[in-house]
């Protein structure tokens, strides 16, 4: 592969610097810098900045024609959450080395903690590596004691579920992952945000485990291991057999959490339909409002503004919405506007759980989030091709358009659990997300993966970055053209599998 190219090359697309040229595309990005902007503080969810972004959708889809289709006659849909968080100032998180030095790793940049009143708030406890944490590489030797392992995403290595089970049963004190360097789909990307886990009603029923969970950036390993820490890291990105030892060192843990509850809402707007017999038959059309709100700053920015993730697709089916100007299609079309994707699907979770229309009645989800038009339109990946019939619509609309439909070659990534999407298709209901597409070692993938490094889940997610605007209104034009084939056609939409 080349060398990666840098933001000044994708600064100078012409698509870029000519800016958006038709109505349409123009309108939509004049949305969307209105709702990544700073004046909606990122939108994280349950924050004042989120229920101002609510207020502002409910009016674009009052204005729209559409119809109130949420809780008690109006729009939102509340949903109650609960939130642990552990704050920067209070917490400690050192290592103690034999010779009673005590190298500190900074919170949120080295390392970072599940956020859970379930474990212990402070720990002091000796510190092994055991490799991948696999079941025969964590025995009853760890007990009471921090096992310190790689976590692996790739084919072949245990995954989280093995690590955790593994040390859990063996009595561990604490579980300290370094992520997967060698994961190069999604490589690690640091400083974290904050460190939040929220939970609803409609959360699945797992106990949090009584241990306190670390994760470990790659690049502070050499805090713990010093110059053995280059070894290891590269047998791990080669997924090699990796030795067990233990450390003359331990883990001092001190955290200070808080937790509170709050509520947070969807925005839930109908289009009726115009044929009576399809009346039980609705495509809902989707997208998350939330992004993160303020975090740890990234080059000297706190606020995430999430533009492209998600803010363009919320404006995506605004403007589908006025387009119609309260014209039906023959099925009715229900416009969700999600809380909580990325906390946890939250939103989608609790509307599929508590819908507001019968659920029986639901043909379709058509589902939108962080696209990332940055360069032509020539593939696009579709999230759940061979879950429903959908990709038969799919392919007709793109297929004219000289857009070629591929499924996730990427498949560790795990997306298909990752949109709002997947309560749909976990509910039995055919749903499809999307993805701008690229071949490998093409500059179309270069493009995708220095975005995803700089700029997905950062602050520089926000209105100054690059887009090829002819992409995106192609995409919404797709879009548009999609909901109308599933809407209007004859057969609705069935699962495959």
């Amino acid at each position: 592969m080349r060398g990666l190219i840098g933001i000044a090359a994708l600064l100078a697309s012409p698509a870029l610097a000519a800016g958006p040229q038709d109505a349409d595309t123009k309108a939509w990005w004049k949305m969307i810098g209105h709702l990544s902007s700073d004046a909606f503080e990122g939108r994280d969810t349950g924050s004042q900045g989120h229920a101002r972004a609510v207020a502002w959708t409910v009016a674009q889809f009052k204005a729209a024609r559409l119809l109130p289709a949420g809780e008690h006659g109006s729009y939102p849909q509340t949903i109650a959450l609960h939130e642990v968080r552990v704050e920067t100032p209070g917490t400690r998180i050192s290592i103690v080395a034999a010779d009673g030095s005590t190298p500190g790793l900074a919170f949120l940049h080295d390392v970072t903690v599940r956020a859970t009143m379930a474990a212990p708030a402070a720990l002091k406890a000796p510190i092994v590596f055991r490799g991948w944490c696999s079941r025969q590489d964590v025995t009853a030797d760890v007990a009471g004691k921090v096992v310190l392992c790689f976590g692996g995403r790739r084919k072949g290595l245990p995954g989280a579920a093995e690590r955790l089970a593994a040390v859990v049963d063996a009595g561990a004190a604490a579980l300290v992952t370094i992520d997967d360097a060698g994961f190069t789909i999604e490589p690690p990307r640091w400083p974290e945000a904050y460190a939040r886990t929220s939970t609803s009603p409609t959360t699945e029923a797992r106990p949090e485990p009584g241990l306190p969970m670390l994760r470990l950036n790659p690049a502070a390993l050499a805090k713990l291991l010093g110059p053995r820490a280059h070894t290891l890291l590269a047998g791990a990105i080669a997924a090699r057999p990796l030795p067990a030892f233990d450390l003359p060192a331990q883990l001092d843990l001190a955290l200070a959490r808080t937790e509170r509850d709050f509520t947070s809402d969807n925005v839930l707007a109908l289009l009726p339909g115009t044929d009576p017999a399809l009346n039980a038959e609705t495509v809902v059309v989707s997208a998350h409002i939330d992004g993160y709100g303020l975090g740890e700053p990234v080059d000297g920015d706190s606020l995430y503004n999430g533009a492209f993730d998600d803010a363009a697709y919320v404006a995506t089916l605004i403007r589908l919405a006025q387009a119609r100007k309260g014209k039906g299609y023959r099925r009715p079309v229900l416009f969700a506007v999600f809380t909580g994707e990325e906390k946890g699907l939250h939103g989608a979770n609790w509307f599929t759980r508590h819908p507001t229309i019968p659920l029986a009645s639901i043909a379709a989800d058509i589902n939108l989030d962080a696209i990332r038009p940055l360069f032509p339109l020539k593939i696009l990946t579709l999230i759940g091709l061979e879950a429903s019939t959908l990709v038969q619509d799919v392919r007709a609309i793109a297929t004219p358009m000289g857009i070629e439909v591929r499924p996730d070659n990427e498949l560790e990534r795990g997306m298909i659990g990752r949109t709002d999407a997947a309560p749909f298709l976990r509910a039995g209901i055919p749903a499809i997300s999307f993805m701008f597409g690229y071949d490998t070692g093409s500059p179309e993938e270069e493009k995708f993966r220095l975005w995803y490094r700089t700029r997905y889940h950062r602050p520089q997610d926000d209105i100054t970055q690059p887009i090829d605007f002819t992409a995106a209104r192609t995409f919404n034009r797709f879009f548009y053209a999609l909901t109308a084939r599933v809407a209007d056609g004859a057969a609705k939409p069935a699962m495959v599998r």
